[in-house]
Formats: structure tokens, C-alpha cells, sequence
């Protein structure tokens, strides 16, 4: 008659697999954030492209003013995020704001972003996605979604409003902020804390 022994996993196996289980990205969830819930996920063109991040920006810090959220491909690293990768900000607002505003608050940050050069190269298509805008309430959304060689889609509480073409319009647009210089450091960095 045989005996049988327990098994015994090798300390070094145990440790590869607690290393691997640990490189692994977390699987994202749903987030509820000033009664604002975002999906764990969004579909952008036949992709499943996880939620990363989501914040709360201030104004003189006690005006909650929207909770943004930030989804990227797992893969994409904070440093990557204005690269040429499939990305979708979502924004809902806690207050109201017109449209002539988010057109001043954009070229402002645009401009300190962009140089000259690039802003004369822009212009014709920032004034596209400026028309536009419209006002917004509190409980509304705006969704900036990125999708490579398709182009940059502006959608209002999920209605496509327009979608303007090339990577460089991204990367300046989605810059005002996530960029160098954007609208609220505050709000980047929240929005980017992750590896």
C-alpha cells in the first residue's frame, strides 16, 4: 500500500506567483464620486477601455464645481496619457456653465500650452469643436473620447456633437487637463495617480 504525501509547493514558486498576481492590473470598478457614479469601463471603437482614475475639481476650493473621470487601456502608462492611445475624459457637472465659458477657459489653457506655430496649425479645427459647446446644467456630461486614425469626439449626455480629426488635436486638446500647463494641477494630478 502506498502512502500519500501532502504536496509541498516550492517557497520559490509560491513567491513567483504571489509577484505575478501582483504585476497583474486591477481589475477596474465602477466609481461613485459626488453622487456622480462613472463605469468601470467604456466602449471605444469595439474596446472594452477601463476606468482609471476619477477626481473632484474646486474652484476657490469649496465650489465643487465637476467630477471628471479618466479612462485609459491598461497598458498605458500616467506618462503616456496624451500619447496616440485610445482615451475618453468624462466630465459631469455640479453647476451650470455656458458655453462661452468653456470656450475661454480652453483657449486659455491652450494658449499657454501651444506655441504660436502650433496653435495657427490648430485653429481651424479648434474653432469646429468650440461651435460646438453648448451650456450645461448640473447632472449633465460632456465626454471627450480619443480614437487613433478616427479622430476626437465631443459628446453631450451621450449625443455625438462632433468628432475632429488628428492625433496632434488630441494630444493639445486632451492637454488642457492633462498637459504641462492645465486648467487645474490639482485636478491632473488626482486624475493621474496611477503607475
Amino acid at each position: 500500500m502506498s502512502s500519500i504525501r501532502p504536496h509541498r509547493s516550492s517557497p520559490l514558486l509560491i513567491v513567483l506567483s504571489c509577484c505575478l498576481l501582483l504585476a497583474l492590473p486591477a481589475p477596474s470598478r465602477a466609481v461613485t464620486l459626488e453622487g456622480v457614479t462613472f463605469a468601470d469601463s467604456v466602449d471605444i471603437e469595439g474596446n472594452a477601455v477601463p476606468l482609471r482614475q476619477a477626481a473632484l475639481l474646486r474652484y476657490l476650493r469649496f465650489i465643487k464645481v465637476y467630477v471628471a473621470a479618466l479612462y485609459l487601456p491598461p497598458e498605458v502608462k500616467a506618462a503616456e496619457v496624451l500619447a496616440d492611445v485610445p482615451k475618453r475624459l468624462e466630465i459631469a457637472y455640479l453647476v451650470a456653465i455656458g458655453r462661452s465659458d468653456f470656450v475661454k477657459a480652453a483657449t486659455t489653457v491652450l494658449e499657454g500650452n501651444l506655441t504660436p506655430a502650433e496653435r495657427t496649425e490648430l485653429q481651424e479645427r479648434l474653432d469646429a469643436l468650440h461651435a460646438a459647446y453648448r451650456d450645461v446644467q448640473p447632472g449633465d456630461r460632456y465626454a471627450l473620447t480619443y480614437s487613433p486614425g478616427r479622430g476626437t469626439e465631443l459628446a453631450l449626455n451621450g449625443t455625438p456633437l462632433i468628432t475632429v480629426a488628428g492625433a496632434d488635436f488630441a494630444h493639445a486638446y486632451f492637454g488642457i487637463w492633462l498637459g504641462r500647463n492645465p486648467i487645474d494641477a490639482q485636478l491632473r494630478r488626482d486624475l493621474l495617480r496611477f503607475p
